[in-house]
C-alpha cells in the first residue's frame, strides 16, 4: 500500500511503517502545501493512505472527494518515542480491507 506522512510527524516513522510503501511530503517535495492541494497531489500521485496527527482535518476537507483514506495519529506529542506505542495499531489500520476511500480512522496507544 502506498503511504504518504504528513510533515508534522517525524519521518524516522516511515521505517517504523514495515510492509507498506511510505513516503514522506517533505521527500515528494510537498512540504507547505495546504491541506486540499496536498490531499489532491497524493491522490493523484497514487498514495492510498494519507497519515497525519492533524485531528481537525477531517473537518476542514471533503475527503470523500479525494481518493485517500486517512488515519489521525492520537499521542501526546509528535516526537518518535510517543509515537511508537502507535505503530502496531497504525499496521493493522493500513490492513483493513473494510475502509473505503474518504474514511478517516483514528489509531490510539
Amino acid at each position: 500500500m502506498r503511504v504518504l506522512l504528513d510533515e508534522q510527524l517525524p519521518r524516522r516513522l516511515a521505517r517504523e511503517i514495515v510492509g507498506h510503501e511510505v513516503s514522506t511530503v517533505q521527500r515528494e517535495g510537498w512540504a507547505g502545501l495546504s491541506n486540499g492541494r496536498l490531499l489532491r497531489a497524493a491522490s493523484d500521485r497514487g498514495f492510498e493512505v494519507f497519515i497525519t496527527s492533524d485531528q481537525n482535518l477531517q473537518f476542514q476537507q471533503n475527503l470523500r472527494s479525494i481518493n485517500l483514506r486517512i488515519l489521525v495519529l492520537h499521542a501526546v506529542s509528535n516526537a518518535i518515542e510517543d509515537l511508537r506505542p502507535l505503530v502496531p495499531g497504525l499496521i493493522d489500520a493500513l490492513s483493513e480491507s473494510e475502509s473505503e476511500i474518504g474514511d478517516v480512522r483514528h489509531v490510539h496507544a
